[in-house]
C-alpha cells in the first residue's frame, strides 16, 4: 500500500515538472516571438530601403549601344568618355519604339553627352515635379529621336519609380528659344537635340520633342526615396 502511494507520489511530481516545462516553453514561444516580431519591425523601420548598392542596379546602363545611326565623330567620342570617371546615372531614358535605351546624367558638357544623355541645368530635378529637360546628341544617342511620333511612350527609370510618359508634340525652335523649357508645374519631360539630323556643322534648329506623364510605378515609397538621396549623397561625398 505504502508503495502504491509512494508511486503515485512520483508520478505527480513527474507531471508537475511536465506541466511546468510545457508552460514555460509555450511562455517563451510566445514572449519570443512578440519580442522578435517587435525587433523586426522596428529593423525594418530603421532601415527601410536595401543597400543604396542594390538598388542602384536598378539603374543598370545597357551593356551594349547601337551606334549604328551615329557619326564616326560622336563613336569615337562615347569610347574615350568610356575612359573617364562618371557619377551613377540619374536615371534611364528607354524609349522602345527606335530601341534606345540611354543613361541621363547631370550637365550638358561634351564629355557627358558623349557617355549619355544630359539633365539641361535649370529644369526640374528627376523625382520631382515639373517640366525636366533632357538633352542629347542628334549625330548620337538621340539620331532615333527622327523616328518617333505623336502618341509613342516613353520611360524614366529611377532607383525609386519608372515613369511613363505620352509624347504630345514635337516642333522645331531655334537655338535662342527656351520656353519650350518652362515649368508649368506639373510632370512633363522634354528632349531636345539639334536639327537637321545629318545636317553638317552647326545645327540651326533645336528638334524638341514634348511629353507628359501617364503613369508611374513606384519602387521606393518617399520616405525611403529621400532616405535613399541622403545616403546616396553621403557616399558619394566619402568617395570625393
Amino acid at each position: 500500500m505504502s508503495a502504491r502511494i509512494s508511486n503515485l507520489k512520483v508520478l505527480q511530481l513527474v507531471l508537475l515538472v511536465v506541466g511546468v516545462a510545457l508552460t514555460a516553453y509555450a511562455s517563451y514561444n510566445y514572449f519570443g516571438g512578440r519580442i522578435y516580431s517587435r525587433g523586426a519591425i522596428e529593423r525594418f523601420n530603421a532601415n527601410p530601403i536595401p543597400p543604396v548598392a542594390v538598388v542602384r542596379n536598378h539603374l543598370s546602363a545597357p551593356t551594349s549601344v547601337d551606334s549604328s545611326l551615329w557619326s564616326r565623330v560622336r563613336i569615337e567620342g562615347y569610347k574615350a568618355s568610356l575612359a573617364q570617371q562618371f557619377d551613377e546615372p540619374l536615371a534611364i531614358l528607354k524609349i522602345e519604339k527606335i530601341r534606345l535605351e540611354v543613361p541621363v546624367f547631370e550637365g550638358t558638357s561634351d564629355v557627358v553627352l558623349d557617355r549619355g544623355a544630359g539633365r539641361i541645368e535649370g529644369t526640374a530635378s528627376i523625382g520631382q515635379s515639373g517640366n525636366i529637360g533632357i538633352a542629347g546628341h542628334r549625330d548620337g544617342f538621340f539620331r532615333g529621336l527622327k523616328d518617333v511620333a505623336i502618341g509613342d511612350t516613353m520611360e524614366l527609370r529611377t532607383p525609386w519609380s519608372t515613369q511613363v510618359y505620352k509624347i504630345e508634340s514635337i516642333r522645331l525652335v531655334s537655338p535662342s528659344d527656351v520656353s519650350v523649357l518652362k515649368d508649368h508645374s506639373v510632370s512633363e519631360l522634354t528632349l531636345v537635340t539639334c536639327f537637321p539630323f545629318y545636317f553638317v556643322g552647326s545645327a540651326p534648329q533645336r528638334y524638341i520633342v514634348h511629353a507628359s506623364l501617364t503613369g508611374e510605378t513606384k519602387t521606393l515609397n518617399e520616405p525611403a526615396k529621400v532616405s535613399f538621396q541622403a545616403t546616396s549623397s553621403r557616399t558619394k561625398e566619402k568617395t570625393q
